[in-house]
């Protein structure tokens, strides 16, 4: 990277953290009502842009569209099911969790289900799903960090961790509200920015959602299907097929299971804990709907067109590619690949000695052996695209101003730093909250207490940065485990908490378990034992899952488990008091404020 360019990058991500600290130093908490829901006391509107920010990680932000670049349609289901979750929480879970009136969902749970034993397998479901969540943060994170620094990920994750421990014990969820808002700001403006030049570059069209449907700038061809036909000559299936990337079934079991793991996310379902009446709630899942769609809707449009600039880097020309002069000369390939080459997320190697860099689909088999018999081909010599460095990358590859490079890299840090916190306060307020004051020590002083949530944040960061750098996946996939795991463990029982009275603590704690333990099971016999690779029971690959479920679907497998096994054991075991069934029937009547 040109000096002038790094000194750029480092001003911009500067003076955002100059910001974000400054916020959090004027918001600082002076309660624990301060420090876990904000005072009860978050403009609706705010609290949505504030939601969105806590909510959009670095998954949407960094791996999101690098997803949808490589696997195409069926990246879909990464859309749907995110965006899809946001109507079930606004309809099924915010106003009632609200009214119900406490801090932390376990917290509701314990008190729902009259048991600190429920309570405390609460807190496991959450720390099981927000460890596993934070993963991909410290990742994104890292990958922002080695960029911008151009460091090895390793160093540039551990730089990361440094930042988000100063930033996420400063203020709580008060202090964390305000920051994320400036963060949306920030992150919203740093993903569509580059889009509408790259837009315009492409296509002629200034609105991104509006010109992935649009013709190439000078042709008759419209964008999708030109780029369909380059990576079918390429090996590799159509950009608008529904082959390839995932099955069907998985498609839909991942959509589902995205949609009620969005619903079950104990960070952001403590975000509706922070307005000031029950209705506030259900408006501000409203308008996060509408601070997500204006990235959400633009995401496609990103993943594609990066996928046709790369493309346009490694072909010359795209009508002749069997001719060697149709590929990129080794000593034409632009800085920005050397760049990430030296983060070790891009890496490349001349297999066959001609002085080109061949890009193609070797793993199938079929082309791969017409390309090394007709061509003279020896492999794909781009041995490592990372998918995460896609919307990093996107603004060099296009070749765009210095000044929106440096922009997208403060967008991506404070995605992942927004969702870094959430998680942090979240994984703090279970420990200090539900397990410390909530079980084992009622008596504890305000200020004990926020120093156990300060000491559980720093240990959950080094946890999270270790896996970090040893990920069980990139950046969205990690994240959609997370997913899958609320899915199985907390949304379908907040959901028989509020709408099945009879439900009792021996069927709740039950399902609990059993969702948990499925899923985790399941993820961790391909995934390996606490994410370690090398403690895998099988191969992570389709010839081994149960039925061809992908892990990352599997969380709607556990739902159903959780559900058959909480009405099992409540049917066969006393219903719950007279009082809790009455509390039941309460949370769900409506009232005026």
């Amino acid at each position: 990277m040109e000096g002038s360019q790094q000194i750029l990058n480092l001003t911009v991500v500067g003076l955002t953290f100059a910001l974000y600290i400054g916020i959090a130093i004027w918001a600082r908490t002076g309660s624990t009502s301060e420090f876990y829901v904000a005072g009860k006391g978050v403009n609706p509107v705010a609290n949505g842009m504030a939601t969105a920010a806590d909510w959009m990680s670095a998954a949407s932000f960094i791996s999101m569209a690098g997803l949808i670049a490589f696997l195409g349609f069926t990246g879909g289901a990464f859309l749907m099911g995110w965006t899809g979750g946001y109507v079930l929480m606004a309809l099924l879970l915010a106003p009632y969790l609200r009214k119900f009136g406490k801090f932390t969902v376990p917290e509701f749970i314990g008190d729902r289900f009259y048991s600190k034993t429920a309570r405390v397998i609460a807190v496991i479901c959450l720390l099981a799903i927000s460890i596993t969540y934070v993963i991909g943060q410290m990742r994104g994170v890292g990958i922002a960090f080695s960029n911008i620094l151009e460091v090895p990920l390793t160093v540039g994750l551990i730089s990361g961790m440094v930042v988000v421990f100063i930033y996420a014990v400063f203020g709580g969820m008060k202090g964390i509200t305000y920051t994320q808002i400036a963060q949306y700001c920030v992150m919203i403006f740093a993903y569509t920015v580059p889009a509408v030049f790259i837009a315009i570059a492409i296509t002629g069209v200034p609105i991104p959602q509006i010109g992935l449907g649009s013709t190439l700038v000078g042709s008759d061809t419209y964008l999708l299907e030109a780029l369909d036909q380059t990576l079918v000559d390429l090996g590799f299936a159509a950009y608008s097929a529904t082959e390839g990337g995932f099955n069907m079934l998985n498609m839909f079991l991942l959509t589902i299971s995205l949609m009620i793991g969005t619903a079950g996310l104990p960070h952001v379902i403590i975000r509706f804990f922070t307005v000031p009446r029950i209705r506030d709630a259900r408006k501000s899942a409203g308008w996060s709907l509408v601070f997500i769609a204006l990235l959400y809707t633009t995401a496609p449009a990103v993943g594609a067109m990066a996928m046709w600039n790369l493309l346009d880097t490694v072909l010359v020309d795209r009508h002749s590619i069997g001719e060697a002069e149709a590929h990129t000369r080794y000593e034409d390939l632009p800085d920005w690949m050397y760049r990430w080459e030296q983060t070790g997320l891009l890496q490349w190697e001349d297999k066959n000695n001609d002085g080109r860099i061949q890009y193609y689909n070797d793993g199938n088999a079929e082309f791969d052996q017409m390309a090394r018999e007709q061509w003279g081909w020896e492999g794909s010599e781009i041995t490592n695209l990372d998918r995460d460095i896609i919307v990093l990358a996107n603004p060099e590859i296009a070749g765009l101003p210095t000044w929106v490079i440096a922009l997208v890299a403060a967008g991506g840090i404070a995605a992942a730093l927004s969702t870094a916190a959430g998680l942090l306060l979240a994984i703090s307020s279970a420990v200090s909250h539900d397990l410390l004051k909530g079980v084992f020590k009622p008596d504890i002083s305000e200020k004990n207490e926020m120093l156990a949530a300060r000491i559980s944040m720093a240990v959950a960061i080094i946890f999270a940065g270790y896996l970090g750098l040893n990920p069980p996946g990139f950046a969205a996939e990690v994240v959609a485990l997370a997913f899958g795991l609320a899915a199985a463990s907390l949304f379908p029982t907040l959901m028989m908490g509020i709408f099945y009275r009879k439900m009792n603590r021996e069927g709740a704690i039950a399902g609990m378990l059993a969702g948990l333990i499925v899923t985790l099971g399941y993820v961790f016999t391909y995934k390996g034992f606490l994410f370690f690779p090398q403690l895998a029971l099988l191969p992570d690959t389709a010839e081994y899952w149960l039925f061809g479920i992908n892990p990352a679907a599997f969380g709607v497998i556990g739902a159903v488990a959780n559900g058959i096994i909480s009405f099992a054991v409540a049917k066969m075991t006393a219903p719950p008091p007279a009082e809790i069934q009455k509390l039941v029937e309460s949370v769900r009547v409506p009232r005026a404020d």
